[in-house]
């Protein structure tokens, strides 16, 4: 996805309620379910409601109607329409890519808002309640644990870290295109959310969240979510209830077990909590005995059928797919075919459901797996995968995470059974030429496992080719026969490392800060932009917008004292650009740090900030990026037409890869984890070799 918005609004007292936007999609008919929220909540009685229809009388001069529903379903189709991109009219569909973590300016103000709320202010808190716990465990050890000042100002910081990450998850999914969620639910979702902890299943259940505490946000499990959906679908539109008692009865449900009004109506009023629970208990397992199964077949659902058949097919099979929700399989076959591998039961038929290919029009819109809950491909069936989608169109984007799949598994075999990794392997397990790709939401959970294994330090002398004494810890233990370096970044850092270092981290194997040469200049933005358009990239409207805006016009030129109207100067000569990538946290912000602390510390380090050509010439010279990765380019902000600033992004997931804009207020706060590009300063002496212009990571 590329526009993800939301906005945010206090709803009730001692806690924050946050308003969930999303894109209007195509299929999704206004009017759904405003009933729901006006009686769970009395939505329609909040104050932004209110405020809401006070904007719009004073604004048309005409009365809101005070009826409940259509006052919910106008604040939501406002909702809907604050986050549609004012300066473009694009079609919907270019919205609608996975990606990674976007973050516009509205979803920025989310998630800082959600953080003021119930985290950061309670750093302290945390820390001492982590602590607590891990002196604890320590002492079951028989091993004394004590945490002084310090050490408690950084377990604060980690689990601040730890729980932003778990809301980023959310925001991400609640707020993306891609997934095919109504208005209401995504609201309804999230607003409940933000009062749960991860779930405990010794007591099965959700924890309310309190101040101060460590639990993380709830897992997201997709396929629970749509059956909470599904549930309140039913309970409020006796169609949907009947289309899904259709399907029961065809795929031989018990009678017993069919989904009643009585029981859909008594589902809604459960709490979320219980609602999300009940959608975890429904979910089904899979069996080891049953995952080392292989054999089955493919089954094609066609777009525009009844989606009875594969609903059906999917319910208690144990699988996380969203398509196990009725609206989301009738969605997604709307959209287009649906492919489905079920593997072999125990009584030899194909009924387990392994490998899910969805088809958006023509071309593969995702393929999903069940190895965990984040939908990954398992290993054993990463051939199959790939067999199946090779002569799909848009297969070619699948095919490295097919490749990364089947090579995970054999480096996993090997430490299975205690033989030794190459130095091949090992640049693969440790990511130092490029990200292991996969096909789930995020990485495949056997990178962490098979790292926790392994000798660390023992590995790194392999990767870099060198003695322990050839890795310097410090700016001081740099010399001539530094071969790598591993700590904290320090002022002159760049100029002192020896030519030829290319191994160079703040900590191994995360922390890789990445060395990377452009050309730049003698191009004026029409030239830019069609060059990108002639190689198959993608322009995000804002981005084209600050290609158009004078400020980047006129970086693209020399000053020229004989021409006063600076439109006439002639363009920068050629020149080659050196660039250092490197994520918020390498900068020594370990909980995220707003823009100007960022470019301040960059400057510290010596380099400076990029011109604004570096955006479409990194977009166009990053021909092999990997996916589901954005890279921000630290540069001067161009402003746009309602006085907001922006950076651009360059990225690449399965909607292809593109030229994005991301806001960078001032005082915008970025995650540790957000990933930046800097210019090396000229005068500092180059001295990390980027194998030429290829821009591999």
């Amino acid at each position: 996805m590329h526009e993800r918005q939301v906005s945010a609004s206090i709803h009730r007292s001692n806690s924050i309620v946050v308003f969930f936007g999303s894109v209007r999609f195509p299929y999704m008919e206004k009017g759904q379910n405003p009933i729901f929220l006006k009686e769970k909540y009395g939505l329609h009685n909040a104050p932004e409601v209110e405020a809401m229809a006070h904007r719009e009388e004073l604004k048309t001069g005409k009365k809101l109607s005070k009826d409940p529903a259509m006052r919910i379903q106008r604040y939501l189709d406002r909702l809907e329409d604050l986050v549609m991109d004012p300066q473009t009219k694009q079609d919907k569909k270019a919205l609608a890519g996975k990606g990674g973590q976007n973050r516009p300016r509205a979803l920025s103000l989310l998630r800082e808002m959600v953080m003021d709320e119930y985290v950061r202010p309670n750093k302290e808190k945390m820390a001492k309640a982590a602590a607590v716990v891990e002196e604890r465990a320590a002492a079951d050890l028989g091993v004394e644990a004590q945490y002084g000042e310090q050490q408690l100002e950084q377990r604060g910081e980690i689990a601040v870290t730890d729980v932003e990450g778990s809301l980023d998850q959310w925001i991400s999914y609640l707020s993306d295109a891609n997934e095919p969620y109504p208005m209401w639910f995504r609201y309804y979702a999230f607003r409940n959310i933000l009062d749960l902890g991860e779930y405990d299943k010794d007591k099965g259940e959700f924890p309310k969240r309190s101040a101060g505490t460590i639990k993380l946000f709830p897992d997201i499990d997709r396929g629970a979510l749509a059956y909470v959906q599904e549930m309140i679908d039913a309970a409020k539109n006796p169609e949907i209830l009947a289309r899904i008692q259709a399907a029961q009865r065809q795929a031989g449900t018990p009678d017993d077990l069919l989904i009643t009004k009585v029981k859909a109506e008594a589902f809604a009023k459960l709490s979320f909590a219980k609602q999300y629970e009940r959608g975890l208990q429904e979910a089904g397992e899979i069996t080891p005995e049953l995952r080392e199964e292989t054999r089955g077949q493919w089954v094609t659902y066609q777009q525009g059928t009844d989606p009875g058949a594969l609903w059906a097919s999917l319910q208690n099979k144990g699988t996380a797919w969203c398509t196990k929700g009725y609206g989301t399989a009738k969605t997604q076959l709307e959209g287009g075919d649906f492919h489905v591998y079920y593997t072999l039961d125990a009584q030899g038929q194909p009924t387990i459901p392994r490998l899910a290919i969805r088809m958006q029009g023509e071309k593969i819109g995702e393929i999903r797996g069940v190895a965990d809950n984040e939908q990954n491909v398992e290993e054993n069936l990463a051939e199959i995968a790939e067999q199946k989608m090779k002569p799909l169109p848009g297969a070619e984007e699948y095919i490295e995470a097919s490749r990364d799949t089947k090579l995970l598994k054999k480096v996993y075999q090997k430490t299975q059974k205690g033989q030794p990794l190459t130095k091949n392997d090992l640049d693969f397990l440790y990511e130092v030429k490029a990200p292991i790709q996969g096909f789930g939401y995020q990485r495949h959970p056997r990178i962490a496992e098979i790292r926790t294994t392994r000798d660390t330090a023992a590995d790194m002398l392999i990767v870099f080719e060198c003695d322990e004494n050839q890795i310097a810890r410090s700016v001081d233990q740099i010399n001539e026969s530094t071969k790598a370096y591993v700590g904290k970044l320090e002022p002159g850092i760049f100029d002192r490392l020896p030519e030829g270092v290319e191994h160079v981290y703040t900590k191994f194997p995360e922390g890789r800060i990445r060395r990377q040469s452009i050309e730049i200049g003698g191009k004026d933005e029409r030239e830019l932009e069609k060059l990108l358009e002639r190689s198959g990239f993608q322009i995000f409207g804002y981005a084209k917008s600050m290609m158009g805006h004078d400020d980047f016009k006129r970086s693209l030129r020399e000053e020229d004292s004989k021409q006063p109207d600076w439109k006439k100067w002639k363009l920068k000569s050629p020149e080659e650009a050196k660039l250092i990538r490197l994520r918020v946290e390498d900068l020594g912000f370990p909980s995220g740090a707003t823009t100007d602390q960022i470019y301040a510390r960059a400057g510290e380090l010596g380099l400076e900030l990029c011109p604004p050509e570096v955006g479409p010439q990194f977009r166009l010279q990053y021909v092999d990026q990997p996916m589901n990765e954005h890279v921000y380019v630290g540069m001067k902000q161009i402003f746009g037409s309602a006085g907001h600033s922006y950076v651009f992004r360059v990225e690449r997931h399965v909607g292809g890869s593109w030229l994005c804009h991301g806001w960078a207020g001032p005082t915008g706060r970025w995650r540790a984890g957000d990933e930046f590009v800097f210019r090396l300063r000229k005068h500092v002496r180059q001295s990390v070799s980027d194998g030429g212009k290829s821009l591999k990571p």
